[in-house]
């Protein structure tokens, strides 16, 4: 009778330990898809024209070419590197895509030479870091300053137009309906990336090189060939924002993409990649696009001023650095 008595108490549901939520309802991408969709509510109330189709597809160009960038630079950060000169980059590709359209050159030519530029430039950086052994952040912000710089001796104050009527498809044109050909290409490539670093050999070494990279060494692993391929891989999707960015825009500036490095470098670290190395995901990053884009509307639809924007997405930076170690202070008072 005792033992019958025993288990039925056992059984008890007030017994029975709570149940934990699932992990990924833990996650900083669940928490993120949180705020979107907060920031999506919010928008829509503020603005009776966010809703509509047109709105929301234009919206996109606001964010897609920078977003395109943060897929590759979110595994340069995996690895314990960065490249501060994305947009120096963007502008030189744009600059010889320019010359190369003045010279009467087809648009195929043109793209080619955008993403050979690019490319080159990522190239450039990556060589540097991995060969003379000089800090990624040291490289790149000299680069930043030499890539444009080349950028405004080249152009001045001028500005190239003459591109081919057929090029502005590709910052202008639709795939179907609203679906602009630039954020075709965005999601086409979210899910490229998504695989590589999750599903593929790849995606795993370049996680062993920012968790350790001494250890990754001598497990067989070329770290340094591994950081130059993210670099120059950097430095050609530069190139394929480059020629989307001057499609859309219709011409070459010294000052185009100007700024855009702060954007893109936070929504990486937005995603949930550590800036420390080792840990994110691409699906992070992209919820993090969003966010940031549903921020930069909103703020629009409220007439905020462009240097405004750029404050918030300053604190935004500095707020997802410093949230963990803050919350790691809090613990480690609250065990003393």
């Amino acid at each position: 009778m005792e033992n019958t008595n025993r288990q039925s108490i056992n059984n008890s549901p007030l017994n029975k330990p709570p149940k934990k939520l699932p992990n990924w309802l833990l996650s900083w991408e669940s928490f993120l898809f949180g705020i979107a969709v907060i920031i999506f509510i919010v928008n829509s109330i503020a603005s009776p024209y966010f809703l509509n189709p047109w709105s929301l597809s234009d919206a996109t160009f606001n964010f897609t070419e920078k977003a395109i960038i943060a897929l590759p630079l979110a595994l340069v950060i995996i690895v314990r590197e960065i490249d501060i000169s994305v947009a120096s980059i963007i502008a030189l590709s744009s600059t010889a895509m320019g010359f190369a359209a003045q010279s009467g050159s087809g648009v195929f030519v043109i793209c080619l030479v955008g993403m050979a530029v690019g490319t080159l430039c990522g190239m450039f950086n990556g060589l540097l870091v991995t060969r003379l052994n000089i800090p990624s952040i040291v490289v790149t912000i000299g680069t930043m300053s030499l890539f444009r710089g080349i950028t405004f001796i080249l152009l001045g104050d001028q500005a190239l137009r003459n591109y081919p009527e057929s090029f502005s498809y590709f910052g202008q044109g639709y795939v179907f309906w609203v679906i602009s050909f630039e954020f075709t290409c965005f999601l086409v490539l979210a899910a490229l990336f998504y695989v590589l670093l999750q599903k593929t050999n790849f995606g795993r070494k370049t996680y062993a090189i920012g968790n350790n990279p001494t250890a990754a060494y001598y497990s067989g692993i070329d770290v340094k060939k591994h950081k130059l391929i993210l670099f120059t891989l950097v430095g050609f999707f530069c190139g394929v924002a480059s020629i989307m960015l001057t499609s859309r825009l219709g011409s070459t500036r010294p000052t185009i993409a100007f700024g855009w490095e702060l954007s893109i470098i936070t929504m990486v670290v937005l995603g949930g990649v550590s800036i420390l190395g080792g840990s994110g995901t691409i699906l992070g990053v992209v919820i993090s696009v969003f966010v940031m884009g549903l921020v930069t509307v909103g703020l629009g639809l409220l007439n905020v001023p462009g240097i405004v924007m750029s404050i918030i997405i300053g604190c935004m930076l500095i707020s997802v650095i410093a949230l963990p170690r803050a919350l790691k202070l809090i613990k480690h008072s609250l065990k003393v």
